[in-house]
C-alpha cells in the first residue's frame, strides 16, 4: 500500500504536490524552528485513491465519476452549479472511507494525544502564484476522533463546493488536475489570534508589517465575520506606528458539544487592545522570521494561547 500519511517533520516546501500548499508550509515551518502545532498530512494521493478504489457508486462504472456531474454543468446558471455541488458532495458523504485507510487515519489521530484536532483542506494547487485556493475550501475546528473522519471527507468535498465548482472554471483550471491533502492538527483553544502581512498589503511599504487581531479563533478574522484590532510595525527596529483599536462584541470559542460557537466578548473587553505592546513586537519578529525564511512576503495565520504564539500557516501574499 502506498504511504498516505506524512507527519510534518518529514514534510518540506517542495512537498506541495503531495502535501499541498498548507501541509507542505507547516512542515517547512517546523524545520525552521517555527513554534506549530504538531500534526500530520494525510496526502493528496489519499484522496485520489478514495475517488478510484470506491465501490461502485450510482453515477459510475468504477468509483467516484465527478467529471460526469461537471460536464453537465452550466456555468451561467448558479442553480446548475449549485446542484452539481450537491449531488457530487452527497455521494462523497455516502461513500465510506476504504478500510486500510480509515485505519491508517485513525492510527496517526491517536499518537496525537490531542483530544481535538483541526482539520484542514490543503489543496495541491493552493497558494500557488497561478491560483491561489485559499479561503476554497473547508476547515473543521474541535474535531473529535468521533467525527475525523467524516471531516477528512468533507475537506476532500469541499473541492467541490460551488465557489470552488466556479473558480475552477473562471480560472481555467478545469483540465489541470488539483487534489485535496488534508491537515490533522492539534487544536489550539486560542485566546487571540489573527493574520499578519509582512509587507503593508495596502500601501505596499516593505519596511512595514501590518498584524490584525482578534479574541477568539482565527477563523472569524479570517472569514471577516469580526473586524480585528490593526498595528503596524517598522520591520528595521520593530517599533509600533500605528495601533487601531476596534470594538469586537462576539467572537468563536470551542462549543462543548464539539465544533465551534459564538459568545459574547466580555464588556469590559470589547473596546480593549487586544494584544499588548510587548506581544505585538514578539510575535512581528517571529513573522520577520518566517519571511526571512522564505525571502518573500508571507500573509501568516496565528494564534495565542497560554501566554505563547504559535504559527497556523504561512503563504506568499499574492497581490503585490
Amino acid at each position: 500500500m502506498p504511504q498516505f500519511i506524512k507527519h510534518f517533520k518529514d514534510l518540506s516546501y517542495k512537498d506541495v504536490a503531495i502535501a499541498g500548499g498548507k501541509g507542505a508550509s507547516l512542515g517547512e515551518m517546523l524545520r525552521a524552528g517555527i513554534p506549530v502545532p504538531p500534526g500530520f498530512v494525510i496526502l493528496a494521493n489519499a484522496f485520489e485513491y478514495f475517488m478510484k478504489e470506491t465501490p461502485r457508486s450510482p453515477v459510475a462504472e468504477t468509483g467516484l465519476d465527478i467529471d460526469a456531474q461537471l460536464t453537465k454543468v452550466n456555468y451561467d446558471d448558479t442553480n446548475s452549479i449549485d446542484q452539481a455541488s450537491n449531488v457530487i458532495r452527497d455521494i462523497m458523504q455516502d461513500t465510506p472511507i476504504p478500510k486500510e485507510l480509515a485505519e491508517e487515519i485513525a492510527k496517526e489521530f491517536k499518537k496525537l494525544r490531542a483530544p481535538l484536532v483541526a482539520v484542514r483542506s490543503s489543496a495541491t494547487a493552493e497558494d500557488s502564484s497561478v491560483a491561489s485556493w485559499a479561503g476554497e475550501l473547508e476547515t473543521y475546528l474541535n474535531t473529535t476522533e468521533k467525527n475525523l473522519l467524516e471531516n477528512v471527507k468533507r475537506c476532500w468535498s469541499s473541492l467541490f463546493t460551488p465557489r470552488a465548482i466556479f473558480y475552477r472554471y473562471e480560472k481555467k483550471l478545469s483540465d489541470q488536475q488539483v487534489l485535496v491533502a488534508v491537515v490533522v492538527q492539534q487544536m489550539v483553544q486560542s485566546e487571540i489570534s489573527g493574520i499578519a502581512f509582512t509587507v503593508h498589503p495596502v500601501t505596499k511599504d516593505k519596511n512595514h508589517m501590518v498584524i490584525e487581531a482578534g479574541y477568539g479563533l482565527g477563523e472569524a478574522i479570517v472569514s471577516g465575520q469580526v473586524t480585528p484590532d490593526t498595528y503596524i510595525i517598522d520591520k528595521r527596529d520593530f517599533s509600533i506606528i500605528d495601533i487601531n483599536v476596534a470594538e469586537q462584541k462576539k467572537m468563536l470559542v470551542k462549543n462543548a458539544k464539539g465544533g465551534i460557537i459564538w459568545k459574547n466578548v466580555a464588556k469590559n473587553q470589547q473596546e480593549k487592545q487586544t494584544l499588548t505592546g510587548k506581544e505585538i513586537i514578539e510575535l512581528a519578529k517571529l513573522c520577520a522570521k518566517i519571511e526571512k525564511h522564505y525571502k518573500h512576503p508571507q500573509d501568516i495565520e496565528w494564534a495565542f494561547a497560554k501566554s505563547k504564539f504559535y504559527i497556523t500557516q504561512s503563504r506568499p501574499i499574492t497581490t503585490l
